[in-house]
């Protein structure tokens, strides 16, 4: 007896996240026909209309929300058995779907992943970067860097390394403004902030008598891009709390000074590499995240 219903599933699936039938065939090196057709009998065999379907494209109907959320796990199980058999045999292969800060990931990522897929060239890597937090299912993501402290307890984590943070200013900006003294003088200061999401960031923690306190920090500039703060600061346009991976070595190289060193508190947060529970098993995604927390166990900065 034929069973096609893991075929009709992948199709559906890679419909859904390439964004219609022509560029699904093209994927999955088909023709547009025989998508078409393999949806229309998965809708049939199902009685339920997964796709709304026009001019513009397609679109997921109640019934297909539900159904797409099925197809990865069905796939990502079927999947899991093969690359564990073919892992016993020293091959690790699939799509490897990857989101980090834009920051980090520039800074850090880009140098590291060359030689991880030296090591494992079978495996298609995409990384996006993003400074917003992405949802692992709704974008298809299978491992997340993320930075702080983490909050969503469905998610299965692997710490990379602490994260510290160091408040900055370029020669340029101390030369023309001088530097503040105590936390409290920043208030004077222009300051460079973040938007959006990352407010929270815009209460700067010092170590003030004993106690830690959040100061807050105001000024002409916010951007929901790590990067955009960061350029900003180096060309003296504010004062800025940033990552240590970037403050430490433009700090060694001259482009930055720190300031309020006595009164830096301790961060206490980290870098870490977020996966969906279910993924776990999965090798590619094992060696990713193994090979990150090797890399980071001693941060290069």
């Amino acid at each position: 007896m034929k069973d096609d219903r893991l075929l009709a599933m992948r199709v559906f699936l890679t419909v859904v996240e390439t964004g219609g039938f022509t560029s699904a065939a093209h994927v999955l090196e088909v023709s547009q026909p025989f998508v078409s057709q393999t949806i229309s009998r998965l809708e049939g065999r199902l009685g339920a209309q997964l796709l709304h379907r026009s001019t513009r494209g397609q679109r997921l109907t109640q019934e297909g929300q539900r159904f797409i959320g099925a197809c990865r796990r069905a796939i990502d199980a079927v999947d899991a058995a093969e690359a564990e058999i073919q892992g016993l045999r020293g091959k690790v292969s699939g799509d490897l779907r990857v989101t980090a800060p834009l920051a980090f990931g520039l800074d850090q990522l880009v140098n590291i992943l060359p030689e991880f897929q030296l090591a494992y060239p079978s495996i298609k890597l995409n990384l996006s970067l993003d400074d917003s937090s992405a949802n692992l299912i709704e974008d298809q993501i299978d491992v997340a860097i993320r930075m702080g402290k983490l909050r969503d307890s469905s998610l299965m984590s692997r710490r990379l390394c602490s994260l510290q943070r160091i408040v900055v200013a370029s020669p340029d900006f101390i030369k023309r403004y001088g530097a503040p003294i105590e936390p409290m003088q920043l208030s004077n200061y222009n300051c460079l902030l973040w938007e959006g999401a990352r407010d929270h960031l815009n209460r700067w923690p010092f170590k003030i008598d004993g106690a830690t306190l959040n100061i807050p920090v105001s000024g002409a500039f916010r951007s929901n891009n790590g990067m955009s703060l960061y350029s900003m600061c180096l060309a003296g346009s504010g004062i800025m709390r940033l990552a240590e991976h970037l403050a430490r070595p433009a700090i060694a190289r001259g482009e930055l000074v720190p300031l309020l060193e006595e009164y830096q508190a301790v961060d206490d947060s980290a870098f870490y590499a977020v996966f969906l529970p279910e993924r776990d098993l999965l090798p590619r995604i094992r060696v990713f995240v193994d090979y990150l927390v090797d890399k980071y166990r001693t941060p290069p900065w």
